[in-house]
């Protein structure tokens, strides 16, 4: 007879699931050993890493760039502004400038306010923009993104967007160093190349300038490649007169005289920054002698002074009777040919016998 197996006796449902010590999963954390103390509950123990360590941290990371970025922007603000009228901003000073005291009753014009309000406009954006990107890395980190391939493509469409916009890239830094260099600003008189006019608006990317005829140019900082400034710092008057074969000597002390007389007057005298000159001849042609005049003057009086010069000189030339004496020392026009000569020829070749 084959033996029977012996049969098994039944087991009851709390033989076959083990006892668990709940209060022991935990130990190894201290955070969840004090959330199960606290709510009893297994499931929140377990998750509070990422149920309240998760969102600290990024909460921290958000405040801490936060942080950052405003002690950045107040640092921008302290170079870029004065905290008097007198004290010009440390961003635009020469290097050595810096270190001396600014003169008693200086004053910074407005242009340079507005410009060192727009450079540090661009330093707080670039600030802002680097600083929330670090941060915004940091939170995708925390959440369990694996930056690397996310760097690597950023890197991607960085160098496509380089070689794609080469352009944009080169009139933004143009403009960037155009406003802290100070090469122009609106209200200036500049000659750009092609376009010669008053500069109206200044951008990072485009700059305006209306000429004479009232055409509005919108000229890329980046296709600048000279700058001429004709509102910057101080200015030269310079007229040649010509005064035929009349004595030098004495048309040099009537325009003298002119021109002193034009500084000396209230309404223009601080137009001038220094006493006008007459040089002397500059030239001498065919027609007589030229003489020449020079003052130097502000930017802005410049145009005022040239015009009212002019007139002043040449009312001097006409009451001192030198006038007269300019116009009967020309020359008189010639004949462009002898008279002897004929449109058809020589007398000799309409001869009979001459030549053919």
């Amino acid at each position: 007879m084959i033996p029977l197996a012996p049969t098994p006796t039944p087991t009851t449902p709390g033989d076959l699931v083990p006892s668990v010590d709940i209060s022991k999963s935990c130990d190894a954390d201290v955070l969840c050993s004090r959330v199960l103390e606290m709510t009893h509950n297994q499931w929140l123990a377990n998750s509070s890493y990422i149920v309240i360590v998760k969102p600290l941290r990024i909460l921290a990371i958000i405040l801490l760039a936060m942080l950052i970025r405003w002690l950045l922007h107040r640092a921008i603000r302290r170079l870029t502004s004065s905290t008097s009228r007198a004290a010009m901003p440390a961003l635009l000073k020469p290097l050595k400038e810096r270190t001396a005291q600014a003169e008693a009753g200086q004053f910074i014009p407005e242009r340079r306010r507005q410009r060192a309000e727009a450079i540090g406009s661009v330093l707080r954006s670039f600030v802002t923009a680097v600083v929330f990107t670090m941060a915004a890395m940091l939170v995708l980190g925390e959440l369990g993104f694996n930056l690397g391939p996310l760097l690597a493509s950023a890197g991607i469409v960085g160098v496509a967007l380089g070689f794609g916009a080469q352009s944009l890239v080169k009139d933004l830094i143009a403009g960037l160093f155009m406003l802290l260099e100070d090469q122009y600003g609106v209200g200036d008189s500049v000659d750009l190349g092609d376009a010669t006019g008053v500069v109206e608006t200044v951008g990072l990317r485009v700059t305006t300038v209306r000429d004479a005829r009232g055409v509005l140019w919108y000229v890329r900082n980046g296709e600048i490649v000279r700058v001429g400034n004709k509102s910057q710092g101080w200015a030269m008057v310079v007229i040649d007169i010509p005064i035929g074969f009349v004595n030098a000597e004495r048309a040099s002390a009537v325009l003298r005289t002119a021109a002193l007389a034009l500084a000396e007057e209230p309404e223009h005298a601080t137009e001038f920054l220094e006493p006008p000159d007459v040089v002397g001849v500059e030239q001498l042609t065919v027609d007589g002698a030229v003489i020449r005049t020079i003052a130097k003057t502000t930017a802005d009086g410049q145009p005022v002074v040239q015009r009212e010069l002019r007139r002043r000189l040449s009312d001097a030339l006409d009451s001192s009777g030198l006038s007269s004496q300019i116009a009967a020392s020309r020359m008189l026009p010639r004949p462009a040919a002898p008279p002897s000569y004929s449109v058809a020829g020589p007398e000799s070749d309409s001869e009979p016998g001459g030549a053919t």
